[in-house]
């Protein structure tokens, strides 16, 4: 179960706002990068930011160039998932990829500040502060475990590849 505090932000959170291109210069410097990330759109956002919260977005969050970096500096500031109605697809799974959860859902009625405990497995967000539940599509079992092990790069390195049965769940 992750838990943590929302962060709210609005539609059209592009790569451009959590990645500004003006800070490209520190791409090697990641640790630094991470400081920056979606300054464009809250610039108090990294110093407030504590690790397991979570961001809260409107509709398509992530839109923009295929930044490999933008979700790789948002897990780096602490953020545990991405809560969002609907993301770009490259995003989704540049996140994935890096480790970090996005969980598409309707975020309409959770707050800036609200205090939230997620369950992946399940698809249930509990919402602590409005004391209500909401729900998402369960993440599958193979992004599941592509996740628990830090993402896709990890995950290969420990278990050689993903392997599949035709259209059938990943085997051990």
């Amino acid at each position: 179960m992750l838990k943590g505090r929302a962060f709210k932000f609005g539609d059209d959170i592009s790569t451009d706002h959590i990645v500004p291109g003006r800070l490209a210069h520190l791409r090697s410097n990641l640790p630094e990068l991470a400081k920056h990330v979606l300054e464009d759109a809250d610039p108090t956002f990294a110093a407030r930011v504590k690790p397991k919260d979570f961001i809260v977005a409107g509709k398509n969050f992530g839109q923009g160039s295929s930044r490999e970096h933008a979700p790789l500096v948002i897990k780096m500031a602490g953020v545990s998932a991405i809560l969002a109605r609907s993301v770009a697809r490259i995003f989704f799974r540049n996140a994935i990829n890096q480790g970090l959860p996005v969980l598409i859902c309707d975020t309409s009625r959770i707050a800036d500040g609200d205090e939230l405990a997620v369950d992946l497995k399940e698809g249930l967000i509990i919402d602590k502060t409005s004391r209500q539940e909401l729900s998402f599509n369960p993440i599958p079992g193979v992004m599941l475990k592509i996740l628990d092990e830090g993402g896709l790069i990890p995950y290969i390195q420990k278990h050689g590849d993903l392997k599949f049965e035709s259209g059938a769940e990943e085997r051990q």
